[in-house]
């Protein structure tokens, strides 16, 4: 596949670094470069329009220092940071389309069942409506970082 630029969606997770780590090799090998992004999404709103902050989120600028620590895993591979904010699938097939990207690379953390159904499934409302090929990555439990 022919791309010269590569999307990436971080969370900040470790299915995200891994996620970051095959975009980096795919951007290497086609010579392609990485638009590394976070949606941050904002507060919700009651039906009053009251915001609800709820827990307590990072501050765009921690946001924007988390971001740039965020690098492709080969210093060869040139890539730019963006921070966006929105409902993160709307806000990434957005940024998708107005880009020109050739393909979206992401991490997904493979939520079943109630946790899936409560929390949604950003990964996949990005595979049903990018105009682009997306390649999600689900890390093998035996690559999963240990919970302690």
């Amino acid at each position: 596949m022919q791309a010269e630029k590569i999307l990436v969606p971080t969370d900040f997770s470790h299915t995200g670094d891994a996620a970051l780590e095959m975009a980096t090799a795919l951007a290497r090998n086609a010579g392609a470069m990485l638009l590394i992004v976070h949606a941050e999404e904002p507060p919700a709103a009651y039906g009053g329009g009251e915001l609800y902050y709820g827990m307590p989120e990072p501050a765009t600028d921690d946001l924007r220092k988390m971001l740039h620590k965020v690098e492709p895993t080969d210093p060869t591979v040139r890539y730019e940071h963006r921070l966006i904010t929105g409902d993160p699938a709307h806000a990434i097939v957005r940024l998708a389309k107005d880009e020109g990207v050739d393909m979206i690379v992401m991490g997904t953390h493979g939520r079943t069942g109630l946790s899936r159904m409560l929390m949604g499934s950003v990964a996949e409302a990005i595979v049903r409506r990018a105009e682009c090929p997306v390649l999600t990555y689900k890390q093998p439990a035996n690559e999963a970082p240990a919970v302690s």
